[in-house]
């Protein structure tokens, strides 16, 4: 829709300039056509690069805008992109249906849902009770369990295998909040892509991304009971036990092994070859190589107290 229709409709005053806008996207990926926005001053950088149309700012930051773009100034940009992702929600369903490509390789249960659009590669097998949404890309040799479900434009390669009542692409839990205290959903259009030779639990949740893709690269390997957030990328070859949580905007990179119940924190990136022990929790980037351990569980504020007091001892011990 139009930049000013777009702005009315969110409760914003309306430009000089009035553009089309066709998607809300990450400042280093958004272009002329497109609504970008930044919520923290770590991501200057990409905000001078940006190529995108507008840019939701605030006031302190609309001076490092490009030229190129429209600043759009707001006191909360985070919560008025969440406003305007509204906006460009897709249809769940296809006003016109499309025959799904299924192969004639491939065992299809006559009690499997395969939505418009979609296609099943050769020698897969569906089984009854799963849901494949619209647009959904199977490859060659897999095998969906009972009962998974599969959303909208979710891309599996080959030779992969997903267990019984997982769900692949269902919405990220991603909210920006008011100043009384309410929710505002981020309507997420990504999607998620799963590459060859990997294969997920029973009862695990990988959410779509709220712009681009939540991807899980090849050979990984997913316990039961995983979740993982919208915008994560899990490198080749990871292996996620049994109830590890992974929050939005995670990488891991190659080789990443979790034990059971460790969880990370958001927007960080853990390492090649690193190890999280079981119930270690991640709070900041770390480098891979090594094993890592711990989190107790006891009050946050607490914890911080512990952890500096015992780092003056050890430095103590250090220097005797």
């Amino acid at each position: 829709m139009k930049l000013n229709k777009l702005l009315e409709n969110i409760g914003l005053k309306s430009i000089d300039k009035d553009i089309e806008i066709i998607a809300i996207k990450d400042l280093s990926k958004a272009g002329q056509n497109e609504l970008s926005f930044i919520a923290s001053k770590k991501y200057i950088d990409e905000l001078i690069g940006t190529k995108a149309g507008a840019v939701l700012v605030t006031k302190d930051l609309a001076k490092m805008v490009p030229n190129t773009s429209v600043s759009i100034v707001c006191d909360d940009p985070y919560l008025y992109m969440a406003y305007a992702s509204k906006y460009f929600k897709k249809d769940l369903l296809s006003k016109e249906y499309i025959k799904p490509d299924i192969d004639k390789s491939a065992t299809v249960s006559d009690k499997a849902i395969i939505g418009s659009n979609s296609k099943i590669g050769e020698k897969s097998t569906v089984l009854p009770g799963a849901v494949i949404g619209e647009n959904v890309v199977i490859g060659k040799e897999c095998t969906i369990y009972p009962n998974v479900t599969i959303y909208n434009d979710t891309i599996i390669g080959n030779n992969c295998t997903i267990h019984a009542g997982s769900v692949i692409g269902s919405d990220g839990f991603g909210y920006a909040h008011t100043k009384d205290g309410r929710h505002i959903k981020i309507y997420h259009n990504g999607n998620v892509i799963i590459e060859d030779d990997v294969e997920i639990g029973a009862n695990c949740t990988v959410d779509r991304a709220v712009f681009g893709s939540t991807v899980i690269k090849r050979g990984s390997k997913i316990d039961n009971l995983v979740q993982i957030g919208h915008n994560c990328i899990i490198g080749e070859h990871s292996i996620l036990v049994s109830q590890v949580g992974l929050s939005g905007s995670t990488e891991l990179g190659r080789n990443v092994v979790m034990g059971g119940q460790s969880a990370t924190a958001g927007h960080l990136k853990i390492g090649d070859f690193a190890t999280i022990a079981a119930r270690g929790g991640v709070s900041k980037s770390i480098e891979g190589g090594r094993v890592y351990g711990g989190f107790p569980l006891t009050l946050q504020k607490d914890w911080l107290k512990l952890q500096a007091k015992i780092l003056k001892l050890i430095k103590k011990q250090e220097k005797k």
